[in-house]
């Protein structure tokens, strides 16, 4: 199958999708914000991709050469097409700056995403709270001694 049409068809419609996705598609180019904050978006690609064809034998060679011998002299007319898709969808936005990093999500569930984000910096001062607390009252046990 050495230079069957149906390839070039493929080979068009695989370039012309790797012109449109680029890693630049997917990861956006980072913007710097004036607190020096970098926000990179993020994005969702989905590709599909099909192609086909078919030879084409005219009636009166069918009739002549019987059904056709596969005889390489004879190049039958081609017949196919290729088709592609890409579907990109924003995912949400990194965010990098004041010693943390951070993914902001596009999609509906952002308060549950918050909560979930925000719970280490919670436990993290509860739990200064308590070793502060468990520090003044043993000051205050001493200073009764």
């Amino acid at each position: 199958m050495g230079n069957h049409p149906i390839e070039l068809l493929m080979k068009t419609a695989m370039e012309s999708i790797q012109q449109i996705v680029d890693v630049n598609t997917i990861i956006g180019d980072p913007v710097e914000t004036h607190d020096g904050s970098v926000i990179i978006p993020i994005s969702r690609v989905a590709c599909g991709f099909a192609a086909g064809g078919s030879e084409f034998s005219p009636p009166d060679q069918q009739k002549e050469n019987g059904n056709n011998s596969g005889d390489s002299a004879n190049q039958l007319p081609f017949g196919g097409g290729a088709g592609a898709g890409v579907s990109v969808q924003p995912v949400g936005f990194l965010v990098v700056g004041n010693g943390t990093i951070r993914l902001l999500p596009v999609d509906s569930n952002v308060v549950i995403d918050r909560i979930l984000d925000t719970v280490p910096d919670l436990l993290d001062k509860l739990s200064g709270m308590l070793h502060k607390k468990k520090k003044t009252s043993d000051e205050i046990i001493l200073a009764r001694e």
